[in-house]
């Protein structure tokens, strides 16, 4: 039961790390003239406004042993709202419907739901928050190529932020790569597969409805929200 409990931890954090990439107003901070990795973030910012696809993902330890590996599928859509859905080796669904952040383990029977604003804080999601100065929040480290992939890094202002670098990994001027370190120093990879950019959602995508005979832990932040 613990290592449920830890591994729904690091959903949703991690989920809360993705937000950055689907809000508005979000512009690269502290640009490097020439850098290529600057121009790529900036268009790929302002030319998404939905995305979706597979996932793998894999959490890793100070010495790159693999914790964990999970995969399953993602939808996003700017400004603040997402869909990412584990399917191995637990079933879980991360929704953010740009008010609250719901959690809910199948095999638990449990919903946890926070506002959104408070799930994300303290989070490098902070670079967002609908806000147009939020990007200032990060210092851009620049760029490097690699095995024909484009790496940018962000790194927090914040040092309290629980991560130190952010790595953006680009192909074809589409994000391919994600990798975040945290100060606990573990790594998380996510590779991204399938993707879709600008395809349009049903409508509902994002919201989410609580399913009967389940726990629900948490207020949610808006107008109360009851089981169908």
């Amino acid at each position: 039961m613990m290592q449920r409990r830890l591994l729904q931890k690091g959903r949703l954090r991690l989920a809360a790390i993705l937000l950055p990439l689907v809000c508005p107003g979000a512009v690269l901070a502290d640009n490097v003239p020439g850098d290529p990795g600057a121009g790529l973030v900036d268009r790929f910012v302002s030319e998404m406004t939905t995305m979706q696809g597979r996932f793998e993902q894999s959490l890793l330890d100070a010495d790159g042993e693999v914790l964990e590996r999970t995969s399953g599928s993602l939808q996003i859509q700017r400004p603040g709202r997402f869909r990412w859905r584990y399917t191995d080796p637990y079933e879980q669904v991360l929704v953010a419907d740009g008010l609250n952040i719901w959690s809910y383990d199948v095999d638990l029977a449990q919903v946890t739901v926070k506002p959104q604003q408070d799930a994300l804080a303290n989070t490098p999601a902070l670079l967002l928050g609908g806000s147009a100065d939020a990007m200032e929040q990060f210092h851009n480290d620049g760029s490097y190529i690699e095995a024909g992939t484009t790496w940018v890094r962000l790194r927090p202002k914040n040092t309290d932020s629980g991560f130190l670098r952010v790595e953006l990994g680009f192909r074809d001027e589409r994000l391919y790569r994600m990798v975040f370190f945290d100060n606990l120093q573990q790594t998380t990879l996510v590779a991204l597969h399938d993707v879709a950019i600008n395809v349009p959602f049903a409508a509902g995508t994002f919201e989410f409805q609580v399913p009967e005979d389940v726990d629900v832990v948490g207020t949610p932040a808006g107008p109360d929200v009851t089981s169908p």
